[in-house]
C-alpha cells in the first residue's frame, strides 16, 4: 500500500465541515482525485429554504463495469469541545486510534476508498479496466435535499450509469468485518389529530374532551403488530414521539389534541399500503365516537433491499480474506443515502465500526483504517479482474 489512508483521513477531519459548511473537505478530495487523473466536477445545489451544499462527482474511465464509492464529508456538531480528550477536529493519533469528528461517520471510510483506488490505479497503469467514480455530498447529516438526490439526478442527466455502489457508512457493530448493510427499512411519519369541543372544565357535558380519545387511539395504534418481519427485515414498528394539546389553562377542556408518530417499516409494505393499513385501524378504533384524522409527512425513505448475488459475494470474500470473518448481511439501523442510490444501482454499505459515531471522542483504530483500505483494494482488484 503506497497511498496513506490515515493521512487522507486526518486532512479531512481537520476540515470542520459541520453541516452545511464544507470547510475545505470537498477540496481535499478534489485535489487528490484530480491529481490521479479523475475528471472532477464540484457542484453546488440549492433549494429555497435550505442551505446551499457543495458536492463532488469524480470519474476515471469511460467503459463498464462502473463501480462508484459514495459518502458524505459533512459531520454532526462536536458538542462540548472541552469534553474531548483530543480536539474534535484535531485528527490526533493516540493509543493507536485516530480521533476526530467524522472519523467513523464517515471521513475515515472515504479516505480508505480513495487510498485503495489510488493503489489500484498505480498497479494497473493508472487506469481501471472499466470505470471508478466517487459520489460525495455535504448534506447527509442535514436535510438531505441538496446532496446525493440532486447529485444522482445531475449524473443521470449526463448519461452516467452505475453498475454497483459501495457506501462507506459505519456498518460494523463491534469488529471490522462483522456486518454489511444490504438494505434499510423505510421511514414514514404522521400526526394523529383528534378534534373535540372546547368547554369549561366544570361543565364537561357541554364539551368533548379530545385527550382521552387520543390516548385511546395511541394505545390502539401502538399495540397491534404491523407484521412479523420478513426474510431480510425485522418487524415494522410504529412509535409515538410527542403528544400535545397546546392548552395553558387548568380550567378549559381543549378543542384539539395531536400526537406525532414515526413508522420504520419493512418490505411487507409499500408507503401507500402502510398508510391504508394505519388509517383503517384508526377508523376502527374511532368508530362513531371519535373525530380524528392523520396528516402524513412527505417521505423520501422507502424500504429497499440489495439482493445477495455476485457483487455481494465479491465484497464478502474481500472482507473474509482480510479479517478472517464472513460478515452478517443486515438491514437494521436508521436511514442513509443508500435509499437514494438504490434507484440507480445495487448498493451495499460497508465502512468502519460505528460504536463511537456522533459521540464525544469519536475515533477509529489506525489498524482498522489500514485493513478497510485493504478490503476496498481487494474489492477493486476482484471487481475488475
Amino acid at each position: 500500500m503506497t497511498a496513506d489512508p490515515v493521512a487522507i483521513a486526518r486532512d479531512l477531519i481537520r476540515c470542520p465541515s459541520v453541516t452545511p459548511a464544507d470547510a475545505g473537505a470537498i477540496g481535499v478530495l478534489e485535489r487528490l482525485l484530480g491529481q490521479a487523473g479523475f475528471t472532477v466536477h464540484r457542484l453546488a445545489f440549492s433549494e429555497p429554504g435550505t442551505p446551499d451544499i457543495d458536492n463532488l462527482y469524480a470519474r476515471i474511465g469511460t467503459a463498464g463495469p462502473h463501480l462508484t464509492f459514495a459518502g458524505h464529508t459533512d459531520v454532526v456538531p462536536a458538542g462540548d469541545d472541552h469534553a474531548w480528550s483530543h480536539g474534535a477536529f484535531s485528527g490526533d493519533i493516540a493509543n493507536g486510534a485516530l480521533y476526530g469528528r467524522g472519523t467513523v461517520d464517515m471521513k475515515g471510510a472515504i479516505a480508505c476508498a480513495v487510498a485503495a483506488t489510488l493503489d489500484h490505479l498505480a498497479a494497473n497503469g493508472g487506469a481501471p479496466k472499466g470505470s471508478i467514480s466517487f459520489l460525495i455530498t455535504g448534506d447527509e447529516e442535514g436535510p438531505a435535499v441538496n446532496g446525493t438526490v440532486k447529485l444522482l439526478q445531475w449524473a443521470a442527466a449526463r448519461g452516467e450509469k452505475f453498475d454497483h455502489c459501495i457506501l462507506g457508512e459505519p456498518s460494523n457493530f463491534t469488529e471490522l468485518g462483522d456486518c454489511i448493510k444490504i438494505g434499510r427499512r423505510g421511514s414514514l411519519s404522521g400526526t394523529v389529530i383528534v378534534d373535540g369541543v372546547q368547554g369549561h372544565i366544570a361543565y364537561p357535558h357541554r364539551a368533548d374532551n379530545p385527550v382521552p380519545h387520543i390516548a385511546e387511539l395511541i394505545t390502539a395504534l401502538s399495540t397491534e403488530e404491523l407484521d412479523r418481519g420478513s426474510r431480510h427485515f425485522q418487524r415494522s414498528n410504529l412509535e409515538f414521539v410527542t403528544v400535545d394539546v397546546g392548552n395553558p389553562a387548568w380550567n378549559v377542556i381543549p378543542a384539539q389534541a395531536r400526537a406525532r408518530f414515526n413508522i420504520r417499516y419493512n418490505d411487507c409494505h409499500s408507503e401507500a399500503s402502510l398508510k391504508q393499513l394505519v388509517e383503517a385501524r384508526m377508523a376502527t378504533a374511532c368508530g362513531t365516537r371519535i373525530k380524528a384524522r392523520i396528516e402524513w409527512e412527505p417521505s423520501n425513505a422507502r424500504v429497499f433491499i440489495t439482493s445477495p448475488g455476485p457483487f455481494t459475494e465479491t465484497v464478502v470474500e474481500a472482507i473474509a480474506a482480510v479479517t478472517g470473518r464472513r460478515p452478517e448481511l443486515n438491514t437494521g439501523g436508521g436511514t442513509s443515502d443508500a435509499r437514494f442510490i438504490t434507484s440507480y444501482c445495487p448498493v451495499l454499505e460497508f465502512g468502519l465500526v460505528g460504536q463511537t459515531m456522533h459521540q464525544v471522542d469519536e475515533r477509529a483504530p489506525v489498524s482498522d483504517l489500514v485493513r478497510l483500505t485493504e478490503i476496498y483494494r481487494r474489492v477493486l482488484d476482484r471487481y475488475f479482474a
